[in-house]
């Protein structure tokens, strides 16, 4: 299988989040590359680094403004008094129709809508890279290849058009369905994250282009909280094009197989002709997050229910991170795709 990364993507460091009111160690570590890149390789991915597509593919689907903020915020709130290494928002517009500020601390609090996407030196950088391994990946199940593989770090999943959040910069799904759409493929996105896709279904909410279909912790009490509710299926145009199938917390390998039957019933219905699969692996029952309960053989038999509809399919990396299994996790994933 093709697989897709570039060394720069391991330059965002970020050095902490903030959760339950606590500064704690950000789990979105450059070592999740090497685990990663190890269960792949187990799954006889051949590794090349990414062509640079330049920014036009990114920008079909992040405004101007967000770009410029990223390329900018993190020189700009390094000149403040007294700021942290690391840009973390400390106020939100109600919003999106709020004023927009000039200052870089009321930027950041516009730009990112949680404090668990700490931006620092590199991370523009890191997250261009990180977009442009899942164009390669996109490209190359356009050019034939009937799946790919990119290690898109950071992920992209709850990103916006013009929001970050949580550890996310870039949506790297909604960038490749994009780009599988102008090549006039008729794409869904699958998000088997065990957090919903929120960014994902932002992006595309109000289009019927592309179908998107999330499966996912409930977020009743669990992040993003405010989206990924079943009754959300997409405004105006999108009106019936967005899918959420929330879980109960627990929930192990057969009741998630009998969702995604749900799901790929769903795509079928789409007429899709090629899947983009937002991969998480942060639904293993043994995952820092303890959203779900699902398997390493769990992994294997959801990518073996993915590959009996027999499309082609370009495989994002998201969520996961490390444990012991991570790296197995992403191996059962992959051959069970082959």
């Amino acid at each position: 299988m093709k697989a897709f990364y570039s060394d720069l993507q391991i330059e965002h460091k970020p050095n902490y989040f903030i959760a339950n009111g606590m500064k704690l160690p950000n789990p979105e570590v450059p070592g999740r590359i090497d685990i990663l890149m190890a269960g792949a390789r187990n799954s006889a991915c051949e590794f090349e680094s990414p062509s640079d597509a330049g920014l036009a593919p990114i920008a079909a689907i992040h405004t101007a403004e967000y770009l410029a903020f990223l390329k900018s915020i993190h020189a700009r709130w390094s000149r403040i008094e007294g700021s942290s290494d690391e840009v973390i928002p400390n106020v939100h517009p109600a919003n999106r129709t709020d004023s927009y500020p000039k200052s870089a601390i009321g930027q950041a609090g516009y730009h990112q809508a949680d404090t668990a996407c700490p931006i620092a030196k590199h991370t523009y950088k890191a997250a261009y890279w990180s977009a442009q391994s899942a164009i390669a990946a996109a490209d190359a199940v356009k050019n034939g290849e009937p799946r790919s593989y990119a290690l898109s770090r950071p992920p992209g999943h709850h990103a916006f058009a013009d929001l970050a959040g949580g550890f996310c910069f870039f949506n790297n799904s909604a960038i490749a369905a994009q780009r599988l759409l102008d090549h006039g493929l008729k794409p869904a996105i699958l998000d088997v994250d065990v957090h919903h896709g929120n960014g994902t279904q932002g992006i595309f909410y109000s289009r019927s282009d592309v179908l998107t279909v999330s499966i996912h912790a409930d977020p009743a009490r669990f992040y993003p909280f405010f989206w990924g509710h079943s009754h959300e299926r997409g405004e105006g145009d999108g009106t019936g094009a967005n899918l959420n199938i929330p879980l109960p917390r627990g929930t192990g390998d057969d009741d998630y197989l009998e969702a995604l039957a749900n799901a790929l019933e769903r795509i079928g219905d789409n007429a899709s002709d090629v899947i983009v699969i937002s991969l998480g692996l942060d639904a293993h029952i043994d995952d820092p997050f303890k959203g779900l309960s699902v398997t390493t053989e769990g992994f294997a038999r959801i990518a073996e229910a993915i590959k009996a509809i027999n499309l082609p399919l370009a495989i994002i990396q998201e969520g996961g991170y490390v444990s012991s299994a991570l790296g197995g996790n992403l191996t059962a994933f992959l051959d069970g795709t082959i």
